[in-house]
């Protein structure tokens, strides 16, 4: 399965923020050895974050649903989204430390859908869909690793690594919570799988 996202740029048409035509700013000081292309790359990875924290928090909305009604499974996708922003502005404070540009984009829209016709469960979509995510999340920081090694900035390398670690261990909690719950079945397991992520998140 792959993440599918739909083009959210034509919901920004008319909302296009320009400076007045004179309007120049000072470079940067403290920029060395920061190659154009990873500046590039780390301006695209900054847009990856924010779409996860995006999908993350359309989750959280819909667990939360008076409908749904698994407030467990909405702490922990709200918890999941604030991580996910957490770490685009954390790109985004490297950023100005190497002396670049944060240029922000439009977020992409996750497709999603709940009403399953194959007895596929809401929770174990969600975590699918979870799953996936984070895989995604994972390759473009390789990707972006890549170009850091390819562009011989070490420091890059060691900054993007930090964040690699944390995505592999993201990658096999997903995966755990998915085989947990096709192990438990959409009943009363999803219910004891809810109240768990309701304790630790109240934690």
């Amino acid at each position: 399965a792959k993440v599918a996202f739909s083009d959210s740029t034509k919901q920004m048409d008319g909302m296009v923020f320009k400076p007045e035509a004179d309007a120049t700013e000072p470079e940067s000081r403290c920029r060395v050895d920061w190659d154009i292309a990873c500046e590039a790359a780390l301006n695209d990875h900054i847009n990856v974050e924010y779409t996860a924290s995006y999908a993350y928090h359309a989750l959280f909305t819909y667990f939360d649903r008076d409908t749904v009604g698994l407030e467990g499974f909405a702490a922990f996708f709200a918890d999941q989204s604030l991580e996910e922003r957490t770490h685009a502005e954390e790109f985004m404070k490297y950023q100005n430390v190497r002396g670049g540009k944060v240029v922000l984009k439009p977020i992409a829209v996750p497709e999603m859908q709940f009403s399953r016709v194959d007895g596929t469960s809401d929770a174990l979509y969600a975590f699918e869909l979870a799953l996936q995510l984070e895989k995604f999340v994972y390759r473009k920081l390789k990707k972006m690793h890549d170009l850091a090694t390819e562009s011989d900035d070490p420091q890059f390398c060691d900054e993007i690594e930090k964040y690699l670690g944390d995505q592999v261990r993201a990658i096999k909690e997903m995966a755990t919570y998915v085989a947990q719950i096709r192990r438990v079945g959409t009943g009363h397991g999803v219910w004891d799988i809810n109240q768990e992520f309701k304790d630790k998140m109240a934690a």
